[in-house]
C-alpha cells in the first residue's frame, strides 16, 4: 500500500516517501505509513536468486525469474476480473524486451551501448501479465523460447487460453514459431529478411499479386506469400508482406522495385492482408505501456542495486499499474469527468488533488471534500 501510494500521490521514488509525502499520507485514515527503508528491505525479501547461462560464444548471461510474484501478478488480474480463464476468452499476447538504462552496480551493456537491463515483458492487452529479468548484455533472442514456455505455462496453470501471439523480429526462430503455434491459436512474428525471402517476394506477380491498402495516414501494398517455408523448409506458413515506396528512389536486387518491405510469418489463413497488417501494427501499444512504466510507476529509476531485487520491483510495480487501471476504468464509469486512458498524473489532477478534511460524526469519520466536482456517484 504504501509504495502504490508513492506513484498515486505524485512521487517517482520510496525516498519521496519520507522527503514529501510523509505527513500528507499520515492523514488517510487506517494507513500506516512506514519508511523508504522499509519498503526497499520488503522488495529484497521478495527477490529470488540470480540464474547465470553460458552462451555458445562464452559469453555470461544474467536471468531472473520470480514465478511466485509472476503468478500474484496474474492472480490480481482475475481476481480483478481484468483476466478471465476459459477457452472462450479471445486472449491476445505480446512479447517484447526493453532496455533500460541504469548504472546499477550489476548491469552489464546493452546494444544500446548503455549499462541497463534488458526484462522480457508479456502482456495481454495493456496489462502486464509477465516478467523475466535480463541483464543489459542478453539480447532478446537468446533463451526466448524457454522465457516464452515459462510465460505459457504460468497462464496455463491460471486456465487463461491465449488465442493470438503477437512478437517482432527477436521472435522469428524456429524454437519460438514451434512453441507458439503449439500454445496459441494463431501467431503473427515479424520476419527477418533473408536471401530466400528476397527471392520469394520478388516472384510476387508485380500487377496482379499486390494490392493497395490504407492504414490511418499510410498508403502501401499488401501481397502474401502462403507457402513460405522458413527455418528448416519442412513446415509451410503464410508471409504477408507490406511495401512502401522508398523516397531515395533505390531499387532491391532481387525485387527491382523502390520499396522497403516488411513481412509477418503467421499461420493464420483466414483473415484478410489488410487485417493481419492492421492488427500486427497494434503491438505499437506495447510501446506505451512501457512509457507509463518507466515515467508513472518507476522503472526509469530503478531502487536497487541487484537485478533480480529490481526484478521484484518491476513485477510489483506492474502489478499496482494493472489495478491503477482497474480502479479507474471502474471510477470512469461513475463519473463523466474521467476518462479510462488518463495517465496518472492527470488522475491525480483531476480526482486526487482536491482539498478535503477529516470530520467525525455519527461515531463515525467522514471525509469532507471541498470542490464543485460531484463525487457522490462513487458512493451511492
Amino acid at each position: 500500500i504504501n509504495q502504490m501510494s508513492v506513484y498515486l500521490t505524485g512521487g517517482d521514488c520510496a525516498e519521496d516517501i519520507n522527503e514529501h509525502l510523509r505527513e500528507h499520507l499520515k492523514k488517510v485514515e487506517g494507513l500506516s505509513v512506514c519508511s523508504a527503508d522499509t519498503i526497499l528491505r520488503g522488495i529484497k525479501e521478495l527477490s529470488t536468486p540470480i540464474e547465470t547461462i553460458i552462451g555458445p560464444t562464452g559469453i555470461a548471461h544474467q536471468f531472473n525469474i520470480n514465478l511466485n510474484l509472476n503468478k500474484l501478478l496474474v492472480k490480481a488480474l482475475k481476481h480483478t476480473d481484468q483476466l478471465r480463464s476459459g477457452i472462450s476468452q479471445a486472449n491476445t499476447l505480446d512479447y517484447d524486451n526493453q532496455v533500460i538504462s541504469t548504472e546499477k552496480y550489476d548491469a552489464k551493456k546493452s546494444y544500446k551501448k548503455c549499462h541497463g537491463y534488458q526484462p522480457g515483458v508479456a502482456c495481454i492487452g495493456e496489462n502486464i501479465v509477465y516478467i523475466e529479468g535480463r541483464n543489459g548484455n542478453s539480447q532478446a533472442k537468446f533463451q526466448q523460447a524457454q522465457t516464452l514456455g515459462r510465460a505459457f505455462d504460468l497462464l496455463s496453470d491460471a486456465g487463461i487460453s491465449i488465442k493470438r501471439f503477437r512478437a517482432d523480429g527477436a521472435s522469428y526462430q524456429q524454437k519460438v514459431v514451434e512453441l507458439v503455434s503449439e500454445m496459441s491459436e494463431k501467431f503473427y512474428i515479424r520476419a527477418k529478411a533473408t536471401t530466400h525471402m528476397e527471392q520469394r517476394i520478388g516472384e510476387i506477380d508485380p500487377e496482379q499479386g499486390w494490392e493497395k491498402v490504407r492504414l490511418g495516414v499510410q498508403e502501401m501494398e499488401v501481397a502474401h506469400i502462403t507457402d513460405y517455408r522458413p527455418f528448416d523448409g519442412k513446415t509451410p506458413y503464410r508471409l504477408v508482406v507490406s511495401r512502401i515506396k522508398r523516397k531515395d528512389k533505390q531499387t532491391g536486387i532481387f525485387s527491382g522495385q523502390a520499396y522497403t518491405y516488411r513481412a509477418i510469418l503467421t499461420n493464420d489463413l483466414d483473415w484478410e492482408l489488410e487485417q493481419i497488417v492492421s492488427f500486427y501494427n497494434q503491438r505499437g501499444k506495447s510501446e506505451k505501456t512501457f512509457d507509463m512504466m518507466n515515467n508513472d510507476f518507476g522503472w526509469a529509476k530503478l531502487p536497487c542495486s541487484f537485478l533480480g531485487e529490481n526484478t521484484a520491483f518491476m513485477i510489483m510495480t506492474a502489478l499496482y499499474a494493472n489495478l491503477y487501471r482497474f480502479i479507474l476504468s471502474r471510477f470512469a464509469e461513475k463519473l463523466d469527468w474521467l476518462k479510462p486512458h488518463f495517465r496518472i498524473k492527470k488522475f491525480i489532477f483531476r480526482f486526487i488533488s482536491v482539498a478535503a478534511k477529516w470530520i467525525r460524526t455519527g461515531r463515525q469519520q467522514v471525509l469532507k471534500l471541498f470542490t464543485e466536482k460531484d463525487y457522490s456517484p462513487l458512493t451511492g
